[in-house]
């Protein structure tokens, strides 16, 4: 460009119309820009606000998820993807359409819970969506007789027990609130009188496994507690002298008058409800004939307070609780249930402030919606959002520390099944040379000792992550408990039979 050119470019801008010009273009342009971004904002503002859509009038009578899922239809897609099979490197039912036996897995299962309904049929667990329909058609149901207290944990029964209740005599209507005095009422006369019945007659009051209902207040989806069971246990949790630093609620509500009831849907935040609508199932109780559904609770949450609690539980009839008498040596020994909550509460993960859902039901966002996904299933099938949103290591890392710990567990398990399966046998071989049968009396305490611990960790459905120390202090247990049974039964003296 010449000299000629350029001095007179520079002689036009420096005119203040054109410097005012440019501004003016300047400033239209961040204008157009701002109004942009706003807009931008406050459509997604506005999208976040619409985390629901009023289709229908949801109640206190409204069971069927489907009907909740006009309202809510991010999370009802979600929650009806855990029809969806997978596995773990330990656990789930995998691909294929029916679950997978533990039976077939590990035959030594056979064998101490032998004389019980899981020595007949023991699968590995398949997602919620298949809860009601896989306690319905087990062979511990189908060929054993089973009470309707198993409904509790496997289907949705708010309603069913507060039909049940109000044919029991009990004051108010369906409408009123759950939380209403009169609600409380239903639901404790419906849960005692349902819990009685055979499974097959209360199986015809339940048409839905989980459902929304369950865990959220219709009116305005708060979490809630609903399940009988768990209203009674952590009630009985907070009035024992356990700490139980992961749940500041109790011990806020230890230092008043205790005059009421601890009420988790009074008491309890947010946070804590995000692990205790999960701890409604995912728990240890006895769900037998003889007596109604009830949570171990009342010495804490460790499996010897556990332990405790029934030991010092007497059956109507005045006997020792147990779960039942082992078919080999006749030993009252103990079933544990899944007692995730339990094993959790004594984990880093509870002492940190992390509730079940944030691992299992991480938060997601479609759009501008924050939603806690539905779909619940284990993290390793969700690292990214599970896990991730804390430790900030790749995917494979956390995939293999988790495994390790799990392979542990494992390892320690195998040898506890062993040391239970010895002792199993060689009681067997003892009664059947003639042992004396009250010298065998404190050997039965070590088998029962032993395959509760065992058990514990077993039924439970981390293989040890949700508190790894914990899990191997049980199992470390349920080995010294089964070599002392037989260490000590060397010293029973064998009278041959005539």
């Amino acid at each position: 460009m010449s000299e000629k050119m350029t001095n007179k470019l520079k002689a036009i801008f420096s005119r203040t119309p054109m410097k005012m010009g440019l501004v003016a273009l300047a400033a239209a342009v961040a204008t157009i820009l701002v109004l942009a971004l706003y807009s931008s904002v406050s459509t997604r503002k506005a999208e976040a606000r619409q985390s629901s859509f009023k289709i229908v009038d949801l109640d206190e009578k409204t069971i069927d998820p489907a009907q909740w899922g006009k309202n809510f239809p991010r999370q009802y897609d979600a929650y009806q993807r855990t029809s969806e099979n997978y596995g773990t490197k330990y656990g789930g039912a995998g691909s294929e359409g029916a679950p997978l036996s533990k039976l077939k897995e590990d035959p030594r299962l056979t064998t101490i819970f032998d004389g019980y309904a899981f020595a007949i049929d023991f699968n590995q667990r398949r997602g919620h969506a298949y809860m009601l329909f896989d306690q319905a058609h087990t062979r511990r149901v189908t060929e054993k007789p089973q009470p309707g207290s198993c409904l509790h944990c496997h289907s949705s029964n708010t309603v069913a027990y507060r039909q049940a209740g109000l044919g029991q005599g009990a004051p108010g209507t369906l409408d009123e609130p759950f939380d209403s005095p009169d609600a409380r009422k239903q639901l404790m006369a419906g849960f005692e009188a349902i819990c009685k019945m055979p499974y097959k007659d209360a199986a015809k009051l339940a048409d839905h496994p989980v459902a929304c209902i369950d865990c959220h207040d219709p009116k305005n989806m708060a979490l809630r507690v609903t399940k009988p069971g768990f209203l009674r246990g952590i009630d009985a949790l907070a009035r024992s002298s356990e700490p139980v630093p992961h749940l500041p609620s109790i011990e806020k509500w230890r230092k008043g008058d205790q005059k009421e009831a601890y009420e988790p849907n009074r008491d309890a935040s947010r946070q804590e409800l995000r692990s205790m609508v999960c701890g409604q199932c995912h728990v240890e109780y006895y769900c037998g004939p003889k007596v109604t559904l009830f949570f171990p609770w009342n010495k804490g949450l460790k499996v010897e307070q556990i332990e405790a609690t029934y030991s010092d539980y007497k059956f109507p009839d005045g006997h020792r609780f147990f779960d039942w008498k082992h078919g080999k040596t006749g030993a009252e020994v103990l079933k544990a249930q899944h007692p995730e909550f339990e094993m959790w509460s004594q984990g880093i993960h509870a002492r940190s402030g992390v509730s079940c859902a944030d691992c299992h039901m991480p938060y997601t966002r479609e759009g501008a919606i924050k939603i806690s996904d539905h779909h619940v299933r284990s993290p390793l099938l969700n690292i990214s959002r599970a896990c991730q949103t804390c430790h900030r290591f790749p995917e494979a890392e956390l995939k293999a520390r988790v495994e390790a710990i799990q392979d542990r567990t494992r390892a320690l398990m195998d040898r506890a099944e062993d040391a239970v399966v010895q002792l199993i046998n060689d009681l067997e071989q003892a009664k059947k040379a003639g042992a004396d049968e009250t010298k065998l009396q404190p050997i039965y305490e070590f088998q029962r000792k032993a395959q509760w611990r065992l058990d514990f960790v077993n039924a439970e459905n981390s293989m040890g992550f949700h508190a790894p120390q914990e899990a191997a202090r049980i199992l470390a247990e349920a080995i010294d408990y089964g070599r002392q049974g037989q260490l000590a039964l060397r010293d029973v003296k064998v009278v041959a039979k005539k």
